[in-house]
């Protein structure tokens, strides 16, 4: 399932999660760092039965340069959770500050008059001055990390094209997502926690709607997939689950980066089946088939609605928690700042701030209901496309950009996708128990 579902914090509440991969036009460059030692069928067949040692066999596939890499890119990730979150309550001091979010709210009511246009405009703002103000580590984390590590593929200037891109179409969301937040919360009286935990999920609800119809387009093209053994192979797995799809699509993510990925996307009775062109290009038949498996597993099993009803009990504990914290604040400060309450479009700075710190406290519990998720999708594709070793195979690719080995604290907290170990031990469990070669 897509990253979407990753940190729910006040960034999804308000549609500011605009950050979709974009189109570059630089060629796909293979990744020279990345390697993992090959084997053919005659060892898959000869490896130990026991899981654990299968599992470790794999994993003894990596070489040291390879893990060395992969840890250090991952365990970088999470300083920059830290530096992020400190920036944006930097950002949304600076925005609070001498009175500033007060007299663009002014501003705005001057230009829009009418109170819903006023937020809309402010919104607009706030989405433009975060963006601003977070582009030097946005350039540093997005373009030259990842150029440096080997997995982004784009030259500066188409990077930064889908910038510019994503940034027009996250003001406008937000701009709307703002406008209709604070004329429910205007309306709501006291229960406002309760209608904001409503339009919160709504908003997002709707996002999963149009994101892959209406947003993903902007930033690749989407195409049938021409391998025809491919199609047939994922349709007959989606076909024989119900999955509503009549055809497969694969899309041009080699244009930004070296990741293979993949997902089934759609709500409400739709349901679109997509692969990356880097996962049929670096995988076998037998890998891409665990992948979309995997994937026709999270639609399969509702993950979708069931996240939505997960994340609608962490927003709901993020309002009553900036109901507290929000009562004190504005009561201390308010005044100073020249903020007339929660329902004025000027304090949402500070409210984008409380439901930062909430999100980002309960960033482990948000990672465990979507690592979970994630386990159940793995089992459910090893069941259905009963191909244990290219679940493993393709699990070693996915180290990548993620550390294979994490221990048990560190994978609770950091992690909202299994571990290469516990991804692969999972495989060589069930080729155990169902006695596969």
């Amino acid at each position: 399932m897509r990253s979407i579902l990753k940190h729910f914090g006040l960034v999804l509440l308000l549609a500011l999660s605009m950050s979709g991969a974009g189109a570059g036009e630089a060629p796909a460059v293979p990744n020279t760092g990345f390697h993992i030692r090959s084997v053919d069928d005659a060892w898959r067949a000869n490896l130990p039965r026991d899981a654990r040692a299968a599992t470790q066999a794999y994993l003894d596939r990596l070489p040291s340069d390879v893990l060395a890499r992969s840890n250090a890119y991952f365990e970088g990730g999470y300083w920059l959770q830290l530096w992020n979150f400190l920036l944006g309550l930097g950002i949304s001091l600076l925005l609070l500050g001498g009175g500033r979010s007060a007299r663009v709210r002014d501003w705005a009511q001057l230009v829009g008059r009418k109170a819903f246009l006023r937020d809309a405009i402010y919104g607009g703002f706030f989405s433009i001055a975060g963006w601003l103000l977070s582009l030097p580590l946005t350039v540093y984390q997005a373009f030259f990390r990842e150029h440096a590590y080997g997995m982004a593929t784009q030259t500066f200037a188409a990077w930064f094209g889908e910038q510019l891109t994503a940034l027009a179409v996250g003001t406008a969301l937000t701009a709307l997502a703002v406008a209709l937040l604070y004329a429910v919360l205007r309306r709501a009286g006291e229960r406002w926690w309760l209608w904001g935990t409503a339009t919160a999920v709504g908003l997002l609800a709707l996002m999963m709607l149009i994101a892959p119809v209406w947003i993903d387009p902007l930033f690749n093209t989407y195409k049938p997939v021409e391998n025809a053994e491919v199609k047939s192979a994922v349709l007959a797995m989606a076909r024989a689950n119900g999955v509503p799809v009549e055809n497969v699509y694969e899309f041009d993510a080699s244009r930004q980066t070296t990741r293979v990925s993949a997902n089934v996307s759609g709500i409400f009775g739709s349901a679109a089946v997509r692969l990356n062109d880097n996962l049929l290009r670096r995988s076998s038949l037998p890998e891409i088939r665990a992948v979309m498996a995997h994937e026709l597993g999270h639609y399969v099993m509702n993950h979708i609605y069931k996240a939505l009803a997960e994340f609608a009990l962490l927003f709901l504990a993020a309002f009553l928690f900036a109901q507290w914290a929000m009562e004190r604040l504005l009561a201390r400060h308010g005044a100073r700042l020249g903020l007339q309450g929660v329902r004025d479009v000027a304090s949402l700075p500070l409210l984008v701030a409380v439901f930062s710190l909430f999100f980002f406290v309960a960033t482990p519990v948000s990672n465990t209901l979507t690592r979970t998720a994630e386990i159940e999708a793995d089992r459910f594709g090893l069941n259905l496309a009963r191909e244990p070793h290219g679940e493993a195979e393709v699990d070693l690719k996915l180290t990548e950009y993620r550390k294979p080995d994490p221990g048990p604290i560190e994978e609770f907290i950091f992690y909202d996708h299994p571990s290469t170990r516990f991804r692969i031990h999972d495989a060589m469990r069930w080729r155990e128990a169902m006695g596969t070669p």
